[in-house]
């Protein structure tokens, strides 16, 4: 997998949430032109985007902001997790409890509540700007 799109209405709060989970900014960019709505199957796109890399290079989170056309929502912001589509994106985390002391100011709140999962992970769900909502776990030793 090369990454995953989201698409957001508030580019600069949700770069800050990411990178406070370690993911660095890779670029930069903004996309428009005739062969832009051709990939997306949309007209007179203009869009800003920057891809997120993570500290480890396993993986990359694109966060676009569409200009034209505006965004839509197919959703309700704070849809549960059993809404069909895609819900999450799971991190592994070293300090789970540190995590989410640290996305607190960037506006994430927990889903549910920090869960054990065996004596092998913590779990939880936490909801951040523009209704997305991040898998955290940490693994419990070896």
């Amino acid at each position: 997998m090369d990454n995953v799109l989201i698409n957001v209405e508030d580019l600069e709060a949700a770069i800050a949430f990411f990178a406070e989970l370690g993911l660095e900014v890779e670029g930069r960019a903004q996309v428009e032109g005739d062969w832009a709505g051709r990939v997306v199957g949309l007209e007179n796109v203009r869009a800003d985007i920057v891809m997120m890399r993570a500290p480890d290079g396993s993986g990359r989170v694109e966060l676009s902001k569409f200009h034209t056309p505006s965004a839509i929502a197919a959703e309700p912001r704070n849809a549960p997790s059993n809404t069909l589509g895609i819900r999450r994106i799971m991190f592994a985390v070293d300090d789970l409890d540190d995590v989410i002391a640290r996305l607190r100011p960037h506006g994430a709140e927990l889903v549910g509540e920090v869960a054990r999962y065996e004596d092998v992970h913590r779990l939880c769900f936490v909801r951040g700007p523009e209704g997305i909502i991040l898998g955290l776990s940490e693994h419990l030793g070896s």
